[in-house]
C-alpha cells in the first residue's frame, strides 16, 4: 500500500514538473508587461480607488498622460465651467449653456475661415429665399461650393 501511495504521490510530481515549463513570453505580453511596470512606477503612492482608476487609464492609454485632443478638450471644459461659475449658473440653463460653449470651441472667436464659411451660409440663405426640400439642398450646396 505505502508503495502505491508513493508512486502515485511520484506520478503527481512528475506532471507538475512537466506542466511548469514557461515558453518565451510574445512580443504583446512583453509589450503589456512594461507598460504595466511604468504605470506601477507612476502611480507611486496612490491607493485604493485612485490608483485603480489611474492604472486603468494609464493601461489603457498607454501612459496615463492625456493625448493633445484630450488635452484640448479639458482646456476647453475649464473654459466652460469657469464662464458658467462667473455667470452664477446652474440647472438647465448651465447644462445648455455648455453644450453650446463645448460645441462652440470653449467660448473663443471664431476662426478666419470659420467666419468666412458662416457669410456664405448666410448670403447662401438670403439667395435660396423660399426654396425647399431638394431645390433647397440642391440650390445651397451649389451656393456654398462656389
Amino acid at each position: 500500500m505505502k508503495f502505491l501511495i508513493a508512486a502515485v504521490c511520484l506520478a503527481f510530481a512528475a506532471t507538475g514538473a512537466l506542466a511548469q515549463d514557461k515558453k518565451e513570453a510574445s512580443a504583446a505580453q512583453k509589450k503589456q508587461q512594461e507598460r504595466m511596470k511604468m504605470c506601477n512606477e507612476k502611480a507611486g503612492d496612490k491607493k485604493g480607488d485612485e490608483r485603480q482608476k489611474y492604472m486603468s487609464s494609464c493601461l489603457k492609454d498607454g501612459g496615463g498622460e492625456p493625448s493633445a485632443a484630450q488635452k484640448a478638450q479639458q482646456d476647453k471644459m475649464k473654459a466652460c465651467n469657469k464662464q458658467a461659475s462667473d455667470k452664477k449658473m446652474k440647472g438647465d440653463e448651465r447644462q445648455k449653456f455648455m453644450s453650446s460653449c463645448l460645441k462652440d470651441g470653449g467660448g473663443s472667436e471664431p476662426t478666419a475661415a470659420q467666419k468666412k464659411q458662416q457669410e456664405r451660409m448666410k448670403m447662401c440663405n438670403e439667395k435660396a429665399g423660399d426654396k425647399k426640400g431638394d431645390e433647397r439642398k440642391k440650390f445651397m450646396s451649389s451656393c456654398l461650393k462656389t
